[in-house]
């Protein structure tokens, strides 16, 4: 099998070990396979691919797509490192307002799964960072919320001292004021 899927401590949440295949040529690997994600309960079907080139030190998130067009997303790093972080906003979770951060990059290959229900976002550890993610809907303005990065209540680590957030990022509505997905 070339992937090997590892449960979070939150529930829903997957981390992907893809299989890479090295030689004197280079390195090959499969990064999806349906019929092996839905054996791992991943059944969403993907309908828009995003991709994002980034500097050091820049924070993306936390974001999250309401209903009627909730995304799931399978998100990876292709070149660089990044602090993949999901907060789990799901109205009625044991692990409700918890967060977790994963470290993504070019040697690892890791692939995260995060269901629909989590705010996310990331944050670009080395000089430059190129991160793609597959979504379950395509993007609709009119369902975007999120949660500023910065968020005293969920205190999370981003581990940079001077964080690059885009206007728009930072006039999200802290956590208190954030209605839970449901």
């Amino acid at each position: 099998m070339p992937f090997e899927f590892e449960k979070a401590n939150i529930e829903g949440v997957l981390l992907i070990k893809p299989k890479v295949f090295f030689d004197e040529r280079g390195f090959f690997l499969e990064t999806y396979k349906k019929s092996q994600f839905l054996e791992a309960g991943i059944s969403e079907d993907f309908f828009q691919d995003n991709f994002s080139f980034s500097k050091k030190g820049v924070v993306r998130g936390l974001h999250l797509q309401r209903k009627p067009k909730p995304q799931s997303k399978l998100v990876r790093c292709i070149k660089g490192e990044i602090l993949d972080v999901v907060v789990d906003v799901r109205l009625n979770s044991n692990t409700f307002g918890k967060w977790l951060s994963f470290e993504l990059n070019d040697s690892n290959q890791h692939i995260l799964y995060v269901p629909e229900g989590f705010l996310h976002g990331f944050v670009v550890l080395s000089d430059a960072a190129i991160v793609h993610y597959k979504a379950s809907n395509e993007y609709c303005p009119d369902c975007e919320d999120g949660v500023i990065f910065n968020d005293k209540t969920l205190n999370i680590d981003w581990k940079v001292q001077k964080p690059i957030v885009s206007q728009k990022d930072m006039l999200l509505k802290n956590f208190l004021e954030f209605e839970a997905y449901k």
